[in-house]
């Protein structure tokens, strides 16, 4: 199986024995939406309650090796904590706790990796609006390839209204709006 996979099996079980919620966002999602491209980490988001991150960061520590020395002061500050998996494979944890953060958990189902095996991944919808906020040249070629594949299956006005919330929040916000505007139009 592939290494991606395992890995995010091996945090998605992790999760699920403490029944965290969770599922997973990033290239592996794309693969899944996209147009499949080569990814090097796992990325994932865990729903944390506000102000309780250091709970579940410690206990992922006892599971996880830290990528960096400081990977619980960085999480605390960054929100994302840099684990690797049991065979070496970047894992990239986002604690969220915004309410998009939720929904995003919330909308996520199973993807079929292998006779009885799924990985929850995040709604193509919600790679979309993740990948358009994150704004950078591969995040708008994912956003692309999901667009182009997955047509008119995509819900378009949910992807207006999260990503138009998430944008009102930075300065940069109303250029991924526009952006992803005049990539609808031209599909």
């Amino acid at each position: 199986m592939n290494p991606l996979f395992v890995a995010a099996l091996e945090i998605q079980r992790f999760c699920a024995a403490r029944g965290w919620r969770f599922c997973v966002i990033g290239g592996v999602a794309v693969q899944r939406w996209g147009e499949p491209r080569f990814t090097r980490d796992v990325d994932c988001t865990i729903v944390t309650a506000a102000g309780d991150e250091a709970r579940y960061i410690d206990e992922l520590l006892k599971g996880f090796a830290p990528r960096i020395p400081e990977a619980r002061d960085f999480a605390l500050v960054n929100r994302v904590l840099l684990l690797l998996s049991a065979a070496g494979v970047p894992i990239d944890l986002v604690l969220g706790a915004l309410p998009f953060e939720e929904r995003i958990v919330e909308r996520a189902s199973p993807y079929a990796i292998g006779p009885g095996v799924t990985l929850a991944t995040c709604s193509a919808e919600d790679l979309v609006v993740l990948k358009a906020f994150a704004g950078r040249d591969r995040d708008w070629a994912d956003v692309e390839g999901v667009v182009l594949r997955q047509g008119p299956r995509l819900d378009r006005a949910l992807i207006r209204g999260e990503l138009s919330a998430l944008a009102a929040l930075t300065d940069e916000g109303a250029d991924a709006v526009a952006r992803l505007e005049k990539m609808f139009a031209g599909r």
